[in-house]
């Protein structure tokens, strides 16, 4: 049976092109997803200037499982106690604070941004300092420079310069001596580097040092080591996870239907093949094995080829992550076997699948009935398909009455709704044959009206041959069906942010630090300027309230209690803003009723890196379902962000005096190194660039899924016409002519692109509207029309070009000789 099976793709290598590409294809983008699940789940990242220290002890980042946004820092008292630990040669504090380097009042930024760090840390490094910033500030030993850190400008003697060491690039660097360095840092270190003694082994150390800390600290190894100096890396591990599981189970649902889909046609197709074996002896066991044994050799090598392009794919993924911000550079991609074991099963068990499912049918038939049937090819319903069929439908309906009535408005609504329409699709196609005979009978009148013989032909075609025709529908209606619902999720998600963001800013400017943060005392001048009428500093982060089912992650706001009124637009509904000094807290009536608190009591909460506070409870204010957010004094908030200064002061200016504040601010700014002057709606673009770091990753991904579905597109299409030779030449030889044969073909493609677009529409609604309902509370998405007309365009561009153009090269053989090769 074997033999037979070589033979038979030996001979038939062109019917089996489309199901091997599938299969590659379908492989190759499976493993790619995977090694995005993998990169996420474990998150490593290679260290840089902390290369020297084979272990390295730093602040536990997650609280409970939940990632950290911002640096833990630990006690300095941990240095001697890690210095103590059987097999510790020495341990080494590293400490790491922005420290910009300032020219004629102005700071060296770009490549040449610096940080500052103690003296002692440089022996973990690559390097002693980059001479490049020493030249560039035109310092040499014995001379004074500016540095501006924690906000304020101190003058500092040059001890040194040293040249970089190692092949490693790490960041522009400011060494101090360790003191002032551990002073400018707040008194605490980042992290603990630990050199082992001579021919110690580093899981020993790294065992006795754990011993040592207990749960004060975390110990990292090997290529671990990297997150010691990302702060907050962790954090992105949820999105790049969430990513991953998204449209990597999209991805696996397309792939086995793309599979099966491509594999039944191809089976289809030699129906009087398989007829004609059950004609000279071959039991129906014997055809199951043949096929089985085809599918088998096409798995095996596809899977092996999808291999290295798998993992090129997945690099590409990853990238694309990290050069739009989702991850750092230095995250290490991560693609082992059980990616590509994934890839393997899902690839292996789509072909199973699909071999068990078509050719069940083609070697049970009866040698006569088969070569009948082969002409019609009408018959498709079958109770299986019927009940597979419900169960894809009622799937993709339960998901979108979930996004619709459960799931609350968050990064996870998206799981729910984007499959939605993915498992939609698949239930239709599988009824594609049914619904194709039905909408053409619907179209029978019209259609026969405006196109003549030509459009009889067609309608003639579609009514005999409805299975055919729905295997040419339904991998379409796959295509629009995912392309619309996602393109209109995200143009949703991205209006609803940038109008949620846009009416919650009432500042009319905003001063940007680009050296650390403002002092103190920078406030108070603004609020001094002319025109100015009020003024708050404001910080971001993120942190978690300690609700009773657990942590729950929410975003935090620091403000200046004196001009939040008039910088942000919240509403009070109990308490005053003007209360929020101090340890305090305000938040939006709704999160008060979840979180069972009311003005005067405490809120059990975690700060981004980690710090227990109970904030009392000041104000509540109306809640913004797009906007729900904690609000602290930004005095509170900011020593728990990784540079511990505002980054932000939000200004609103006087009735009538904007053009007079402006003129001031703009002195004002020129006058504090590192500061920018921005108007309010750099806010809001600055939210929506956020927006568009995950917008990257979406669209990259979403059009790898529609590119394959294409492919899908174009593979059926083209099987189906190159099939369909000798029908075109028995039409040339009846009378027919070449200009009449391509007119049906038109008219058939046109029928396709319909109930294609119709069928896809509906499907893309299961994930639009939910989605759309609970986001903007319309059943209609944000976007331009032009999304829907380029999505069905693009399809049938990729109709009719796989239809026509092989229809017209064929028909350039004389029609005697194509009736004959049949």
């Amino acid at each position: 049976m074997w033999r037979l099976a070589l033979r038979t793709l030996k001979f038939r290598r062109t019917s089996f092109v489309a199901t091997f590409l599938a299969m590659f294809l379908g492989a190759a983008i499976v493993i790619g997803c995977g090694g995005l699940m993998e990169t996420g789940v474990r998150m490593a990242a290679d260290p840089q200037r902390l290369t020297g220290a084979p272990v390295v002890v730093t602040g536990e980042q997650t609280y409970e499982s939940n990632a950290l946004t911002e640096r833990h820092r630990i006690d300095p008292g941990l240095v001697d106690e890690v210095a103590r630990a059987e097999g510790v040669r020495e341990a080494v504090a590293d400490v790491s604070f922005p420290a910009t380097v300032l020219k004629d009042g102005k700071p060296l930024t770009g490549e040449d941004a610096s940080y500052g760090h103690g003296w002692a840390g440089a022996r973990l490094t690559p390097y002693a300092l980059d001479t490049r910033l020493a030249e560039r500030a035109g310092a040499r030993p014995g001379s004074f420079v500016d540095v501006v850190v924690r906000g304020e400008t101190r003058r500092y003697r040059v001890s040194g310069t040293a040249a970089q060491r190692g092949d490693h690039n790490p960041d522009a660097a400011v060494f101090f001596s360790d003191d002032e360095a551990r002073a400018l840092a707040g008194g605490r270190i980042d992290s603990i580097g630990v050199l082992p003694e001579t021919g110690a082994p580093t899981s020993a150390v790294a065992a006795a040092v754990r011993s040592a800390v207990g749960d004060r600290a975390e110990v990292l190894t090997g290529e671990r080591r990297g997150l010691a100096e990302l702060p907050g890396t962790l954090s992105s591990r949820r999105t790049v996870v969430i990513l991953a599981a998204i449209f990597g189970s999209s991805v696996v649902l397309i792939v086995m239907f793309g599979v099966a889909s491509t594999l039944g046609l191809s089976l289809q197709q030699r129906s009087r093949e398989m007829a004609l074996l059950r004609a000279v002896g071959s039991t129906p066991r014997q055809l199951r094995r043949m096929i089985l044994c085809e599918t088998a050799v096409l798995s095996a090598g596809s899977v092996l080829l999808a291999l290295y392009p798998g993992q090129l794919l997945g690099r590409l993924l990853f990238g694309v992550l990290t050069s739009s911000g989702v991850v750092s550079s230095s995250i290490v991609y991560h693609a082992g076997w059980m990616p590509m074991a994934v890839g393997v099963v899902v690839t292996v068990l789509a072909a199973a699948g699909a071999t068990r499912f078509a050719g069940r049918r083609a070697a049970r038939t009866e040698p006569v009935a088969a070569l009948a049937e082969n002409d019609a090819a009408t018959r498709w319903f079958s109770v299986p398909r019927l009940l597979l069929a419900v169960f894809f439908l009622v799937n993709g309906i339960g998901l979108a009455v979930a996004t619709a009535t459960v799931m609350e408005d968050g990064p996870s609504l998206a799981s729910t709704a984007g499959p939605a329409s993915v498992l939609f699709c698949i239930g239709l196609a599988l009824l594609a044959p049914g619904i194709v005979k039905a909408m053409t009978a619907l179209l029978w009148l019209p259609v026969r009206a405006l196109t003549g013989v030509c459009g009889q032909l067609a309608l003639r075609n579609a009514t005999t041959a409805n299975v055919r025709m729905a295997g040419a529908v339904a991998p379409i209606v796959l295509l629009i069906g995912i392309a619309t619902g996602t393109l209109y999720m995200q143009a949703t998600e991205d209006a609803v942010s940038q109008r949620s963001y846009d009416r919650n800013i009432l500042a009319d400017y905003v001063l940007d630090s680009t050296t650390g943060g403002f002092a103190p005392d920078v406030l108070d001048r603004v609020r001094a300027t002319p025109g100015v009428a009020a003024a708050s500093e404001f910080v971001t982060s993120r942190g978690f309230v300690d609700a009773p089912d657990g942590p729950a992650d929410v975003d935090l706001r620091g403000v200046s209690a004196d001009g939040v009124a008039r910088s942000l637009d919240l509403r009070p509904v109990a308490g005053s803003l003007t209360d929020l000094r101090d340890d305090t807290v305000a938040l939006s009536d709704k999160k008060a009723g979840e979180y069972g608190v009311r003005v005067g009591d405490r809120l059990p909460m975690h700060l981004g890196d980690g710090t227990a506070v109970r904030p009392t409870v000041v104000a509540l204010y109306t809640d913004n379902p797009k906007q729900q957010y904690l609000t602290l004094p930004a005095s509170a908030l900011a020593p728990h962000t990784g540079d511990g200064l505002p980054h932000q002061i939000l200004v609103r200016s006087a009735p009538g005096a904007l053009a007079e504040a402006h003129d001031h601010l703009a002195r004002l700014a020129a006058a504090v190194p590192g500061t920018e002057l921005d108007d309010g709606s750099s806010l809001a673009g600055r939210n929506n660039q956020i927006q568009q770091i995950l917008v990257a990753a979406n669209y990259t991904i979403v059009a790898m899924i529609v590119g394959y579905a294409a492919i899908t597109v174009v593979n059926t299409l083209v099987a189906v016409t190159r099939k369909r030779r000798a029908e075109f030449g028995l039409q040339q030889l009846t009378g027919a002519t070449r200009r009449q044969v391509l007119g049906m073909l038109t008219v058939e493609g046109v029928l396709i692109g319909v109930i294609a677009t119709v069928l896809g529409t509906i499907a893309s609604a299961t994930t639009i509207v939910p989605y759309s309902m609970v986001k903007a509370d319309s059943y209609l998405p944000s976007g331009s029309i032009g999304i829907y007309l380029a999505v069905v365009g693009g399809s049938l561009v990729l109709v009719f070009g796989a239809t026509l153009l092989p229809s017209w090269r064929g028909m350039r053989t004389p029609a005697v000789e194509t009736v004959k090769a049949a």
